[in-house]
């Protein structure tokens, strides 16, 4: 490759702006537009992600010409600081960070200090006249080296830290002497060639690329990959690299090191939030190792830094129009800035404070609407402790991310996950989390530790995730080893049930009752959502089978049922004999007597949720599943029978009765019931189970019109595949609707359509809609019918496996697949309605509250999606992103 082909790959602060995010990253983006506004930014340069990408499209090599780059670079760095990389009189030393083009916090690899060694050492000490101080800072880049570059785990040091200062009979590191650090700095060398079998490198130009390599390594460690899975961020970014001069906040009490943000990120109160640690280097706040002070303090021990820093903040706010992230270092009174990036913020939080950017007039109303994800309005509707129990707390810690959880004691990671696959909540309790406890924090319900702030790897990564998190809880002792602890006292044991709530951070012994949030929005969150509603276009609706679903639904801004499953009316105990009456009766008219009895309830049940809805459409689906599904199964009848038989009961009228049930579960026993008998087939073989049905429908409908209530109920007929099988079941209930009409001489508006699931519906669309007066489609069963998957077994087994292994980006049956699944529902929309105009469309699948498949259904211009109804507020928020272009 020529010269003038390389890429450039490297760029100075001074080079960049915040629009070169993709390229640059967030932290290259944020120090560029913070250099070039004239903020106290320390000399650096920047990576390129493409840099990354090449990397690993060449098998983890640097591209060509980056070291070049990166060498030509580090001489203008030179230039520019005044001091030498590996120069004994005046040392350059540099960090070395990754920075994505979003925050992932924790996720990837940093190393500080980088250029010490044994002899740079020694010119820092003489050069800062401070020796602990220089030896503190080579100790802490050999164990950080150590730790990222050559995968030493740091335990291994910090047990050497520990043994130091036992032995000096102190307590805190700031306590032990330059002398201490020496013998410590000489102890970890040796630890690395007795671990590595090499000496610790020398070489600062090897030091640089061994640490540029680890960062570009980090973007696809597990914790990064868990991470990006879980926040749906593409695996095809990479992230950049930045290269910066050290500054540093461990010289003693008139330097330190925090992070802050603009606002309060749990709660979006205008008002600077944060946490400072003097005499200390970053990873100290970030990794939680000290329980920092709070950033209002930084006032009272150093006002001008303190009154430059909030200047600094409220400029950053201002120019990026949203709350910001910050990270700054005071080195002997004098305040630097290290990074600014959009903040990581609670959900509340982000409503909060895009509705004060509105009042503040710093942006309008379609960018505050962009501000907010829709999906983590979710967070908004956790749990919280049942204020009616008598229990108190035996401690607490900081309140780190709202929410209450309850659940058994896990103290790795790996074992929180192996409860989650047992179907056990588990609290997961650290010391501290990192980033290597990230899958740990996503299968626990929430997150207790020891150490750490409001802004630790455990609060930032928990809000993110929307798990409550308590930090920094200090009566809390964990043995790791001994899988033990003891909280304010008292003995905990894993597998012990306790409570955390991360509102209060309050902690409780025990199992604890949760109650739901309350169904009524917040005023806060009333008038954003009233926002959204004005600029969307698609309607909301919600799935609800039982009259308090559809209440909660209505109350959350729902605006239609699109979903009323009827099999979960017949599950109902007192129910289901009668429905497995039904089922083994030999003759129509057996039959036709335990439908007869069954019609009561269902004509309650509709009654019910048509009222709730009064005004508002209810689609109602007609018996879905294999008839089987209601009956004992299989094998269990198997057992029995075989029991009874060996136990002499064969003349018994119980064992006569559970032969003719195993008779009946034999004959519907099917070898693939997903593709058997069910859905519109069970409606056309059975078609009085669909006459019971509709006729209930109808009978309710009615008897509320009757007394002055807006009934409006939409049949679905499910599965159907061809135009005959539409044409026999919409006839046949649309007969059975005009005879109950005829009898109650009642008159109610209503619709006949057609759950679109299969691909061939898709293909025919036309035909169905000769018959069908809407389409909903069910994305689930469509999903599975389009790939060949069964869900059930592919989530458990294969699709995981698929997804760590890049053939699948999402799964499907969480995300749509527009080019499959989507083409075909873009053809049955475009068939539909070119076969009856004003046909109207939605989809009542689990995709339906998803926020990108609900732009698709934007792009194909559906009439409404339909959610549960927890995911109607995020659901209204994604329609209206979509409609203004925020979401794509």
């Amino acid at each position: 490759m020529s010269a003038a082909a390389v890429p450039k790959y490297v760029y100075f602060f001074d080079e960049g702006s915040a629009a070169m995010l993709d390229l640059l990253g967030g932290k290259g983006a944020g120090l560029a537009e913070m250099t070039a506004a004239h903020l106290p930014v320390p000399a650096g340069f920047t990576i390129t992600t493409q840099a990354c990408l090449q990397f690993y499209a060449a098998d983890r090599a640097l591209p060509p010409g980056l070291d070049e780059q990166i060498d030509t670079a580090m001489l203008d760095l030179e230039r520019r600081t005044g001091k030498g990389f590996g120069s004994i009189e005046r040392p350059l030393l540099v960090s070395v960070r990754s920075g994505a083009r979003v925050s992932m916090p924790g996720m990837m690899d940093t190393v500080l200090n980088l250029g010490l060694n044994d002899r740079t050492v020694e010119a820092l000490a003489r050069l800062t006249q401070n020796e602990r101080f220089a030896w503190d800072a080579y100790r802490r880049f050999i164990m950080m080296f150590s730790s990222v570059v050559l995968g030493i785990d740091k335990s291994v040091f910090e047990e050497q830290i520990e043994a130091a200062k036992q032995a000096r009979g102190v307590k805190g590191d700031t306590d032990l002497d330059a002398g201490a650090w020496r013998d410590l700095a000489d102890a970890f060398k040796a630890t690395v060639r007795e671990c590595t079998g090499h000496p610790f490198p020398q070489g600062v130009r090897e030091q640089l690329d061994l640490a540029i390599r680890a960062v570009f390594d980090s973007w696809n460690s597990k914790r990064a990959i868990d991470y990006r899975r879980f926040n749906r961020i593409s695996d095809d970014w990479g992230t950049a690299v930045t290269v910066m001069e050290m500054v540093f906040g461990n010289m003693g009490d008139d330097s330190g090191t925090g992070v802050a943000f603009t606002r309060n990120p749990n709660t979006g109160e205008k008002r600077l939030f944060g946490e400072y640690l003097r005499n200390a280097q970053g990873e100290d706040v970030v990794a939680g190792v000290r329980t920092p002070e709070h950033i209002i303090d930084l006032e009272r021990s150093q006002p001008d830094v303190y009154r430059q820093f909030l200047d600094i903040a409220e400029k950053l706010e201002r120019h990026y129009r949203d709350m910001q992230d910050l990270e700054f270092t005071v080195e002997r009174g004098k305040l630097f800035m290290l990074q600014t990036r959009s903040g990581k913020r609670s959900a509340e939080a982000a409503v909060k404070i895009a509705l004060a950017f509105v009042d503040e007039g710093l942006i309008d109303g379609d960018a505050a609407l962009g501000m907010v994800d829709a999906n983590a309005l979710d967070q908004l509707f956790h749990a919280r402790i049942d204020p009616a129990q008598s229990i108190a707390s035996v401690a607490r810690g900081l309140n780190a991310s709202p929410g209450a959880a309850s659940g058994r004691v896990v103290f790795t990671a790996d074992d929180a996950v192996a409860a989650k696959a047992r179907g056990e909540a588990c609290v997961l309790v650290r010391v501290e989390t990192n980033p290597d406890d990230v899958h740990g924090m996503i299968a626990a319900e929430g997150i207790l530790t020891a150490k750490g702030g409001a802004t630790s790897h455990a609060a930032v990564v928990a809000r993110g995730m929307g798990k409550p998190c308590v930090a920094g809880c200090h009566a809390l002792q964990i043995d790791l080893r001994a899988r033990r602890a003891t909280l304010a006292g008292h003995p905990l044991a894993e597998g012990d049930w306790i409570a955390i709530d991360g509102s209060s951070g309050n902690v409780f012994l025990g199992e604890v009752a949760l109650i739901p949030p309350p169904s009524e929005l917040p005023p806060w969150l009333a008038t954003f959502l009233d926002w959204a509603d004005s600029r969307r276009r698609m309607e909301v609706w919600a799935n609800a089978d039982t009259p308090e679903d559809a209440r909660k639904a209505r109350e959350l801004g729902a605006q239609g049922i699109g979903l009323c499953r009827t099999e979960h009316m017949f599950m109902q105990t007192e129910r289901l004999p009668i429905v497995q009456a039904m089922i083994i009766a030999d003759d129509r008219a057996a039959r036709a007597e335990a439908l007869a009895r069954l019609l009561p309830f269902q004509r309650d049940d509709f009654a019910g949720i048509l009222e709730a809805m009064q005004g508002r459409p209810v689609t109602i689906r007609l018996l879905d599943p294999p008839l089987h599904e209601f009956l004992p199964s299989l094998e269990a009848l198997l057992v029995e029978t075989t029991e009874m038989r060996e136990r002499g009961q064969t003349d018994s009228q119980a064992y006569r009765d559970k032969v003719h049930v195993l008779a009946r579960v034999q004959q519907l026993h099917e070898q693939n019931p997903m593709l058997g008998l069910r859905v519109c087939r069970l409606g056309i073989v059975y078609p009085e189970i669909y006459a019971m049905q509709v006729r209930a429908i109808f009978e309710a409908a009615c008897d509320l019109r009757a007394r002055g209530i807006d009934a409006r109920p939409e049949v679905m007929i499910p599965g159907v595949g061809t135009r005959e099988e539409m044409q026999v079941t919409h006839d046949a209930a649309k007969a059975v609707a005009e005879s109950v009409l005829r009898e109650r001489a009642q008159e109610v508006a209503y619709r006949i359509g057609t759950m679109v699931e299969l691909p061939r519906a898709c293909i025919v669309a036309d035909e169905l809609a000769a018959f069908a007066e809407f389409f909903s489609f069910g994305t689930n069963d469509l999903t599975q019918t389009t790939y060949g998957y069964s869900r059930d077994d592919a989530e458990a087994s294969f699709i995981p496996r698929y997804l760590e292994k890049r053939i699948l980006r999402d799964d499907p049956f969480q995300v749509l697949d527009r080019r499959g699944v989507g083409s075909l529902m873009r053809q049955a929309v475009e068939l539909g309605r070119g076969a009856r105009a004003g046909l109207k469309v939605g989809i009542c699948g689990e995709h339906g509250g998803e926020p990108s498949s609900i732009a698709f259904c934007e792009r194909l211009g559906l009439d409404y999606v339909s959610c549960s109804p927890y995911r109607v507020p995020i659901a209204r928020l994604a329609a209206a992103q979509a409609a203004i272009g925020t979401l794509a």
